[in-house]
């Protein structure tokens, strides 16, 4: 997707992006010797995302407050941290709705780390936020930590968009039989969000679809927050349609 979008840019004859697998206990050391090797950032996914920000030098508002990186900038000798997951969400959800998210009743699903970045930007961008999650502890502190509410019993009908960020469709599963939500409760005029990405819509898409609802997958947020990051990278502003032939190919 990103070395798609480097092509498209004309920057493949000097840019290349590449998977680099790290242990955690080698991530420090690993991340500080990249930047010799010829490095402008990289990309950090799941174990890394708070260890990432641990070990910057600076931190982004939206790395700080989500407490965790998924973008790492090398320059002058210094690493920065940034989250483009949040605003890469709010990207697609702006892009698909014809309401605007300031005002408009959010439900997040879930309470771990893509959920914060969910949170963080939908409250920041003006919407009155709900969370769920299986342990409502932990949707309860998620809220305090946001100006959000905690909610043990949501009606699907009742929120303007809502995101699966919980790990409920994980592996091809049938995600809606693990969230609280009724399938006949989706309707028209809703923004429905399933951060969990596979080669078929999941059930949760397939029933807000049906209802009417305008959906939105997983790899569309992929492709959003890598823009995100290219950009920040190279300062040149990528093809959305060309990432997502990529992505999907």
């Amino acid at each position: 997707m990103q070395n798609a979008a480097l092509a498209d840019l004309g920057l493949d004859a000097t840019w290349a992006y590449e998977a680099i697998e790290i242990s955690p206990e080698d991530f420090g050391s690993r991340l500080r010797d990249l930047p010799g090797l010829g490095f402008a950032g990289v990309n950090v996914t799941v174990p890394h995302k708070e260890a990432a920000l641990a070990v910057a030098d600076s931190a982004s508002e939206a790395a700080t407050a989500i407490g965790a990186a998924n973008t790492l900038i090398f320059a002058d000798g210094r690493i920065q941290a940034e989250n483009t997951d949040g605003p890469g969400l709010l990207d697609a959800v702006a892009d698909s709705s014809t309401a605007p998210t300031a005002g408009s009743r959010a439900l997040v699903l879930g309470a771990g780390g893509a959920a914060r970045a969910v949170v963080w930007s939908l409250a920041g961008a003006g919407a009155e936020v709900s969370i769920w999650n299986r342990t409502a502890a932990k949707a309860e502190a998620l809220a305090a930590r946001f100006g959000a509410v905690a909610t043990d019993a949501p009606a699907a009908g009742d929120f303007d968009v809502i995101v699966n960020a919980s790990a409920a469709g994980l592996g091809g599963g049938d995600g809606l039989a693990d969230l609280p939500l009724e399938a006949a409760d989706f309707r028209p005029g809703q923004t429905v969000v399933d951060m969990v990405y596979g080669q078929n819509p999941s059930t949760l898409l397939e029933a807000a679809h049906s209802a009417g609802a305008t959906t939105i997958d997983g790899l569309e947020i992929l492709v959003r927050q890598g823009a995100r990051s290219l950009k920040i990278w190279t300062g040149r502003e990528p093809s959305l349609e060309v990432m997502r032939a990529a992505a999907c190919g």
